[in-house]
């Protein structure tokens, strides 16, 4: 039987709180508050809580003093605290009258805001139920000495950091810290919700950005949660699109297009059947995307894509692993050391000419912030940033990606990264570094044509660091294209990647370094690194994480050995290539033996059977 400790764990753990001291604030369990005078002789007064009380009776109640389950102060505002009731059953969440506090959550969090706001600004916070999926929240906001409170309604059904609270209040940005277990839930529950009411595929990334590109209209902010009516609600995401994107610069016929999605999501009777106020209701995906997953991409000097991840996670229900839809995300760690690769700096003007939702660009952006001042800041998001994306969702999410991050005017481009066009444009920009994980196998172009036009738009002497299937590093494949680059440009550096580093999908990959319109020399050592150990390990349902935190440490090792082209046994290794060679650390490593155990001879013995039971080279009989 459900009790109500689980509530309780689930608003600490949704919170991101711990009883006691929280950094920024401190948790008081029970009306616990002995320390703080004030608040304690408050509770005092309201005593135990009555089964029949008016709001507007501020008789004391039973003997002793009110015990909610949580108050929480802030240390940067002392005049404000959180106050928190919970009931495990949901059917206890309200009363019709709001006048039994002892059995509702509701009652009760008012009845205690009421003697509270006497000495504070009280937000105030009912949740009923166990689970995620059928919990129930209301939170009010009594302003201190007010005869009345006001309800937050952005803030129904979701429980917040509790320094969120204060800045919903206040209307600044809410931020909140990368948090993937939380990024799954959101993304597997609206995807879920959208099937329900039969939203096309194609239509739900579009959906997601669009909302996203919305909620950066201060007006729509500020008002969507008071409109009337769905189609209100939907006319006025259209509008913010459309002036959004007018003043970051993006084409109109970009805005019409989103427009004419969420037109024909309007003309949808079971979306537009559903109550604003219920959960799954058009205005419960906007409270969740600015509530929720806005925040994470609100910090500035983060690297991390929140919004790819998220889009990565919602799709891959609708197609497996996302694959099939021409998405293949690149995981943070390895955007980041590539960029790393290419000494990206505030000085680099960086371009993917297959920027997806802009992983590549955003990392780069982040790492060109560190050492700028404003005026340079300012420069770099208007001028030192370029992506080109041929897929409409993904194009709309990278828009979204960037607008979110205030680049000013939005260097995306919408089409064809071999469009004459687009390529002249973009060559025009004077770039000096290009970052792309192209797609696989899912053109009439190989990989390594990708990197050729890539390097064909970076300026004379740039980098591109590209992450791409082994097979593009093998003699035998793409003859043409090896020797047409090796003709203009120099390989530097070969990083073979962990085989499971794209995870869940199968791909071997390696990370190649070219300088730009260089021609090779035959006699220059390429560096070639054997990365297969990034120090991530496998866990259920999160996937590949830096379990142990040592990616770092291997990161800096990887590098330094590349800074200085050391040769190491089992690590990495110097040789000078042709473009008919195979380009992988395996073929001219050393092996480091002291590494060796009885368990990789073995696994290296079952590999290569394997290799030639499948090549046909071994008679199965």
């Amino acid at each position: 039987m459900a009790t109500e400790q689980y509530t309780e764990s689930l608003t600490l753990r949704e919170m991101k709180c711990v009883l006691g001291d929280n950094g920024r604030g401190f948790v008081f369990p029970q009306g616990d508050v002995s320390v703080v005078d004030k608040i304690d002789i408050l509770l005092k007064k309201a005593g135990g809580k009555p089964i029949k009380c008016a709001i507007d009776d501020f008789t004391q109640g039973g003997n002793g003093k009110a015990k909610p389950e949580y108050i929480i102060t802030m240390n940067d505002d002392a005049n404000t605290i959180i106050v928190v009731e919970c009931k495990s059953a949901v059917k206890k969440h309200v009363s019709e009258n709001l006048d039994n506090p002892r059995n509702f959550a509701v009652d009760g969090v008012i009845y205690y805001a009421k003697f509270l706001k006497e000495e504070y600004n009280v937000v105030a916070i009912a949740i009923s139920g166990t689970t995620l999926a059928n919990m129930k929240v209301d939170t009010f906001h009594w302003l201190k000495g007010q005869d009345t409170y006001l309800p937050l309604i952005k803030a129904t059904d979701i429980i917040l950091e509790p320094k969120n609270y204060i800045k919903l209040i206040r209307g600044e940005k809410l931020q909140k810290n990368y948090s993937l277990d939380e990024i799954r839930e959101i993304a597997i529950e609206m995807h879920d919700c959208l099937r329900e009411i039969k939203v096309g595929e194609a239509h739900k990334p579009i959906f997601i950005a669009g909302i996203l590109i919305a909620l950066y209209d201060e007006d729509f902010c500020k008002t969507y949660a008071s409109l009337p009516s769905f189609k209100s609600v939907m006319s006025s995401i259209q509008n913010a699109i459309e002036t959004v994107l007018e003043n970051s610069g993006i084409k109109s016929d970009r805005a019409a297009y989103i427009k004419q999605i969420f037109k024909t999501l309007q003309d949808n009777t079971k979306f537009a059947d559903i109550p604003l106020i219920q959960k799954k209701s058009i205005n419960w995906y906007i409270e969740q995307l600015e509530l929720k997953i806005k925040p994470m991409m609100d910090y500035a000097d983060s690297t991390v894509d929140a919004l790819g991840v998220f889009y990565h996670e919602f799709i891959k229900y609708s197609g497996g692993d996302g694959s099939g839809l021409g998405i293949v995300l690149t995981p943070q760690h390895l955007t980041e050391f590539m960029c790393s690769l290419a000494g990206v700096n505030k000085n680099s003007r960086v371009v993917d000419i297959c920027c997806g939702s802009g992983s590549f660009i955003v990392t780069a952006m982040s790492k060109m912030f560190k050492d700028a001042n404003p005026e340079e800041v300012e420069r770099i998001r208007k001028e030192q940033l370029y992506g080109v994306e041929f897929d409409d969702g993904l194009f709309t999410l990278a828009v979204a990606n960037m607008i979110i991050r205030q680049d000013g005017k939005s260097n995306i481009y919408k089409g064809d990264c071999f469009n004459v066009d687009i390529i002249g444009e973009i060559k025009s920009k004077n770039i000096n570094v290009g970052l792309m994980n192209p797609p696989y196998s899912q053109t009439d172009k190989s990989e390594l044509e990708f990197v050729e036009q890539l390097l064909n738009v970076i300026s004379i002497g740039g980098t591109g660091v590209v992450v791409v299937p082994m097979s593009c590093a093998i003699g035998t494949k793409f003859k043409d294209v090896r020797e047409r680059l090796f003709k203009k440009h120099t390989l530097e550096a070969v990083f073979s990647m962990p085989d499971d580093i794209f995870y869940p999908t199968s791909t071997n990959t390696c990370v190649m370094v070219w300088k730009a319109h260089k021609p090779h020399d035959s006699e220059f050592e390429t560096f070639f690194g054997y990365c297969k150990n990034d120090g991530f390990i496998k866990r259920k349902k999160l996937g590949r994480i830096d379990h142990y935190g040592i990616w770092k440490n291997i990161e800096e090792q990887w590098l330094k050995l590349y800074r200085n082209r050391d040769v190491v046994d089992g690590l990495s290794a110097r040789q000078s290539v042709k473009h008919s060679d195979e380009w992988l650390c395996e073929a001219y490593m050393n092996t480091d033996y002291s590494q060796l155990s009885q368990e990789d001879f073995q696994k290296t013995v079952n590999d290569y059977l394997a290799y030639l039971v499948k090549a046909g080279d071994v008679y199965e009989g």
